[in-house]
């Protein structure tokens, strides 16, 4: 920790503590811009002489006495809080803004160590600091103290700096980002447009940090099932890109996959397939085997696969990222459990049901606990689980989860977000298999028209649910109406 943040190249806002910080590291073995192992052993066996300091080597770390410990506390007393901030400031040194295996671990052994963000007003921690020490929230999915952090970096930077400052604006991405991690896609938006105009006024239409801004206002149009909005931002970005920084650049490459994944959404699973397989061979050749991107890129590559019916092909890619999450991650990261997510749903497909339930609700448990239970991917997890339990024939589970979903997907995400129609129309075929034919039809002819409206008539999602009607007008004797809507779907897309 002492080195990493002895050789970090972050400047501080506050030169006093940039200098009590400074002498700190220069007492423990930095030397110049250099770090002295060296100095620093010498150091600890100083202190080790006095049973101040034990160095656990099976471990690889340092442990204080508990009485020693005390007694520092005690004696300290009136500058711990001095302390506290010295020793925070010193952490947020020590972390990267890069994402390897390293990079990750890392910063979750920091986890335990970020107590002091507690016992200090968040006014009171650095800027810079505190950008640092949100990612170990970040990643630990730690919501809400994230968003307080991000939200305190982005008035301390706009009371020292301005609104208009790089750094300011910086902060207000990341805050969007989090934002939209929360479903809370109208705060994102609002956050994103900004940022995205000022770096346009202030740093021209070509600028990287422009590129980057409107990619993140093109990601929160995506995840509000605005994918005309979206589609047209990224084509922008990635003919920039492409002209500005060449086909291989990772930024490049990032365009391409967010356009693939709008793809994916739109049902145009032949062409998101083509860009998720380009976008797959140039990240392992650039970033490797196990890294976070590629992963995404494999799973994005799944489910193309499986909406296209290779079941078989997205269960040996989801397998394997299953595998590397768990061996990168840990069993209970949120990007673990996302992918035996996918893998459930895999299992479903396939009629593998015991075993898609099996990890549906080990899934869903996990996805309460950690995220809550009225995050946007809890009730995705719900909402899957709810559609094995119909295909098990289970139609009284399956509606109880329904009803739920809808519910809450319609009060946190919206009346026309993608997942609400989906419960929507979810529910609607539950009704039906259930014979309440009255409450089916009411549902799925709703359902029926905000999804041509929202998704357009030729989305795969707007075929089942004309299939799926036509099933119920003919249920209810609604002859001419069923022949009607069967001859704009010639075959049956009926079921979730």
């Amino acid at each position: 920790m002492f080195e990493k943040a002895a050789l970090s190249q972050l400047n501080l806002e506050d030169s006093e503590l940039q200098d009590q910080v400074s002498t700190l590291l220069n007492q423990l073995g930095k030397q110049d811009w250099h770090w002295s192992s060296w100095a620093f052993q010498k150091v600890v066996m100083r202190l080790g002489s006095y049973s101040l300091i034990e160095y656990d080597h099976q471990n690889r770390t340092y442990t204080i006495h508990p009485l020693v410990h005390y007694w520092s506390g005690t004696t300290f007393e009136g500058n711990r809080h001095d302390m506290q901030k010295l020793v925070l400031t010193i952490i947020g040194l020590s972390i990267s803004s890069t994402f390897t295996d390293e990079d990750l671990k890392y910063r979750r052994t920091l986890l335990k160590h970020t107590n002091s963000v507690a016992s200090l007003k968040l006014d009171e921690i650095n800027p810079s600091v505190g950008m640092q020490i949100a990612l170990i929230f970040g990643e630990a999915l730690r919501l809400k103290e994230l968003e307080a952090l991000e939200v305190m970096v982005m008035e301390k930077r706009k009371r020292m700096l301005g609104d208009d400052h790089p750094d300011t604006l910086t902060s207000m991405e990341s805050l969007a980002g989090t934002y939209l991690f929360q479903g809370r896609y109208s705060d994102a938006e609002a956050l994103m447009l900004v940022v995205s105009e000022k770096r346009k006024l202030m740093l021209g239409d070509d600028h990287p940090d422009t590129l980057k801004g409107m990619v993140n206002l093109a990601n929160t149009y995506k995840d509000q099932g605005r994918w005309s909005d979206a589609e047209a931002i990224y084509f922008v970005v990635l003919e920039k890109r492409k002209s500005l920084l060449g086909d291989d650049h990772l930024d490049t490459i990032l365009t391409i996959a967010e356009l693939a994944h709008t793809y994916l959404f739109q049902g145009r699973w032949k062409e998101a397939e083509a860009l998720e397989v380009v976008v797959l061979g140039k990240r392992k050749q650039l970033l490797g085997e196990d890294h976070r991107d590629t992963l995404i890129s494999m799973s994005n590559l799944a489910s193309a696969y499986k909406e296209q019916g290779r079941l078989d092909d997205a269960e040996v890619v989801e397998l394997e990222v299953v595998e590397k999450r768990k061996r990168s991650l840990g069993d209970d990261h949120p990007f673990t459990i996302m992918a035996i997510g996918n893998l459930a749903y895999t299992y479903k497909e396939q009629g593998r049901l015991k075993d898609a339930e099996a990890l549906g609700v080990l899934v869903l448990e996990k996805c309460k606990g950690i995220l809550g239970d009225d995050h946007p991917r809890t009730l995705r997890a719900m909402s899957h689980l709810a559609v094995t339990y119909w295909k098990q024939g289970r139609w009284n589970d399956a509606e109880a989860l329904q009803v739920v979903t809808m519910e809450k997907t319609e009060r946190v995400l919206g009346d026309d977000h993608h997942w609400t129609l989906d419960n929507m129309a979810n529910l609607g075929r539950t009704y039906r298999n259930q014979g309440r034919l009255d409450d089916a039809v009411l549902l799925q002819e709703a359902v029926l028209e905000k999804m041509r409206r929202v998704l357009g008539s030729e989305h795969p999602n707007t075929l089942k649910s004309i299939s799926s009607l036509a099933a119920t007008y003919r249920d209810l004797g609604r002859m001419n109406e069923a022949e009607a809507l069967e001859a704009v779907v010639p075959h049956n897309h009926d079921g979730p």
